[in-house]
């Protein structure tokens, strides 16, 4: 016996393969719910047969079970099946309903907190706010740590009603406006279009006597001071996370954090990369040429080096430990010295003539390569 309805493809109605994820298919959906709303289309009368189309595709496909049987029976789903006695209450046969589109609500301004129309909204203990401040430091203060003082302007929670914001002996009534609900709506005929109460904000209730300190808020703005301990080894731009110390919660949530960015100034010759220290170091073509042993700055003081006899240009020498400490992890980086000969501007007779006599008994030609 066939089926007395015309089969439909679920999966291409919705552009999506037959072993699609639940979110693909929730992706697809959305999309074409969008493209095909009859409100975001009153000038084209089809799109509302294409919505109703993606719509039952989706109230089908969405159901693990529902999904599983319209699999199972193919073309049979939702009519007459092979066996001539079951039908699907839930199919294009019976018509489908228009009424309490959960998907769909949240495409639409679904209300505050994201809710579904007639729902009575919680009055939820919400998180603080996070509070951001930037921290001057020098390159050594950087390098070595350092415990700041802040003057930090936030909101706590008001001791008097524990951010309640009612006075002590009171609470909060449900809201004559919305009948608690939190949410008012505007039926327009298959659509119930809906927002927060502007009366109670969404909350669902109001205070019956705001508390006299907060005015009801449930908190209080301050000048807190904060004592933060810098570590050793920040670089610039590094992001530093202190919990609990931004700005208070909502109806006695608990607090966001306190991030402080580390803005460290240069420094006239070390250069940071990462916990590496580089330095361009200067020598001369007589310590090049024949080797010394000199003093080299580091971030720790002096150090002695050995250059040896015939160092080129660029040459770097690698400082072990003498780099900055390592935030992640333990221990310190290097330091990385990179040898610049420098050639002297203005020469005596006598230096040239030196000169001159080096060249003739080296007879060298470092371009002997370029000849052909």
């Amino acid at each position: 016996m066939s089926s007395s309805r015309t089969y439909k493809d679920y999966y291409a109605v919705l552009g999506v393969s037959k072993n699609a994820a639940q979110k693909e298919i929730k992706d697809a959906y959305r999309k074409l719910a969008r493209k095909y709303h009859p409100d975001a289309n009153k000038s084209d009368s089809t799109t509302e047969e294409k919505f109703k189309e993606i719509s039952e595709a989706y109230e089908v496909l969405k159901d693990a079970k529902k999904r599983k049987e319209y699999d199972e029976m193919g073309r049979y789903f939702g009519g007459p099946g092979p066996g001539g006695g079951r039908s699907y209450a839930g199919g294009a046969e019976q018509g489908f309903s228009f009424n309490g589109f959960g998907d769909l609500f949240d495409l639409f301004g679904g209300g505050a907190g994201g809710g579904r129309p007639g729902a009575r909204p919680q009055q939820t203990r919400t998180k603080g706010s996070d509070i951001t401040y930037n921290v001057s430091l020098t390159f050594d203060e950087a390098l070595k740590g350092k415990t700041v003082k802040l003057s930090v302007d936030k909101e706590e929670t008001c001791s008097s009603c524990g951010g309640s914001g009612a006075a002590a002996g009171s609470g909060r009534t449900t809201c004559a406006a919305c009948g608690g609900r939190g949410m008012v709506a505007d039926n327009q005929g298959i659509f119930s279009i809906s927002w927060a109460c502007p009366n109670c904000g969404g909350q669902g209730s109001i205070i019956e006597r705001p508390c006299t300190v907060c005015r009801g808020n449930g908190r209080i703005r301050v000048q807190k001071s904060e004592t933060i301990k810098i570590p050793a080894g920040v670089a610039d731009g590094s992001k530093l996370r202190f919990k609990g110390k931004g700005q208070a919660g909502l109806n006695g949530g608990p607090y966001g954090d306190l991030y402080i960015v580390a803005k460290v100034a240069k420094h006239p010759y070390f250069i940071r990369n990462g916990s590496d220290i580089q330095l361009d170091l200067p020598i001369t073509f007589t310590e090049a040429a024949l080797g010394a042993g000199i003093e080299v700055p580091t971030v720790d003081g002096s150090v002695s080096l050995k250059i040896p006899a015939g160092t080129q240009e660029g040459r770097t020498f690698r400082l072990r430990g003498r780099g900055a400490p390592k935030l992640k992890g333990s221990g310190r980086g290097d330091m990385l010295a990179k040898v610049h000969i420098t050639v002297p501007k203005e020469l005596s007779g006598a230096e040239k003539e030196l000169l001159v006599r080096f060249a003739d008994a080296r007879k060298e030609d470092p371009r002997k390569g370029f000849k052909e």
